[in-house]
């Protein structure tokens, strides 16, 4: 029988509209999985929807199965084995599935990412830099795409590596990495936020690019075109409060103007494992702090129907900050929140990356 606990947060984190801050919220108004279920149809009724679909207890049962048949295991939030520097971001994945060892996610850390494409020099550049980045004892994350991923991946595997998936643990994307995937699953640390069984889709991988940003002190970038993921993830890591790093490269490559174009707005200029080491290790001690904090379960609160009224008249379907939206409304921060999530739940607002939010 699989633990009632662990059941009921995991129909709550694969109930549709319910992600990682209106999951945390849930927690911490309800305290605890089973409570938060019970009161969905009405919060998303207060929200002028129809409550979402739960998935019932057979279905998740189902998933933890394939889970630990792929060998793999779950990781809460609020367990004291989750990163600490991840659990700092406020859309902190509630749930992982993991292979590997996780003590690797307590190292320093450093995430490494570039272009696909990538020249052999940068591939070359890449490797090095992760393998003499392990021989310091920094554990180098990445997510295994082609490329710089697999480059770094590769040099830091002797020294300690973390690979972050877009799909389930025991999808193999690309597939010609999919004997590396199992290395790392062996030798390191393998890292999925989506159930096991799915495939990768374009919607997963700024998800997954926020975990390797959330999970490193610095984000070190090799070769980078304009509009690029990698430049997500170092937009990412920059909103996080981390240290964004480049590798710079000639103006007449498309492949390097996005690492250029970094270093000039203000990213680290990188061209030796040396020059990671100086700019992490003085922020390595202040970045850490005990996971799960925010785990800690708050009164009710509720808002009345004047109060759903003007937060509703301040939503748009242009993107806007939660802080604007308490700041115009002239309410506790705490009855914004709760319109929030009941809008939500009924399927009336999306949440967007920085704390952003617009009506649906």
């Amino acid at each position: 029988m699989a633990d009632a606990a662990h059941v009921a947060r995991l129909r709550l984190l694969r109930t549709p509209r319910i992600g990682p801050v209106s999951y945390r919220q849930l927690i911490a108004r309800f305290g605890d999985a089973a409570s938060a279920l019970a009161a969905l149809p009405d919060l998303a009724r207060r929200g002028g929807g129809a409550g979402p679909a739960i998935p019932d207890a057979r279905t998740i049962e189902r998933e933890m199965a394939r889970t630990d048949k792929a060998g793999a295991a779950y990781l809460f939030i609020d367990d004291p084995a989750y990163p600490p520097l991840l659990a700092t971001l406020d859309d902190a994945p509630a749930a992982l599935t993991w292979r590997g060892d996780l003590a690797l996610a307590a190292r320093t850390t450093v995430a490494m990412v570039g272009a696909r494409n990538a020249s052999a020099a940068a591939c070359r550049f890449a490797r090095q830099l992760a393998s003499e980045l392990g021989r310091e004892e920094v554990a180098v994350v990445s997510g295994l795409a082609r490329g710089i991923d697999t480059a770094a991946h590769v040099g830091a595997l002797a020294g300690g590596t973390i690979a972050i998936v877009a799909g389930g643990i025991d999808v193999a994307y690309p597939p010609e990495n999919a004997a590396l995937q199992e290395r790392i699953a062996q030798e390191g640390l393998l890292i999925a936020e989506q159930p096991p069984g799915i495939e990768p889709r374009a919607r997963h991988f700024p998800y997954r690019n926020r975990i390797i940003a959330g999970l490193a002190l610095g984000t070190v970038v090799v070769e980078a075109a304009p509009r690029s993921g990698s430049l997500i993830t170092a937009r990412l890591a920059g909103e996080a409060g981390r240290e964004v790093m480049a590798v710079p490269g000639s103006p007449l490559d498309p492949r390097a103007q996005g690492c250029n174009t970094l270093i000039r707005d203000g990213a680290t200029l990188v061209q030796s494992a040396a020059d990671v080491l100086e700019t992490i290790r003085p922020i390595d001690a202040r970045m850490v702090r005990a996971p799960g904090s925010d785990y800690a379960p708050a009164p009710p609160v509720d808002a009345d129907d004047a109060a759903r009224r003007g937060v509703e008249k301040l939503l748009g379907p242009v993107p806007v900050a939660v802080d604007e939206i308490i700041r115009q409304a002239g309410l506790a921060p705490a009855a914004v929140q709760t319109v929030l999530l009941e809008l939500e739940l009924a399927g009336r607002l999306e949440r967007h990356a920085g704390g952003r939010v617009s009506l649906a």
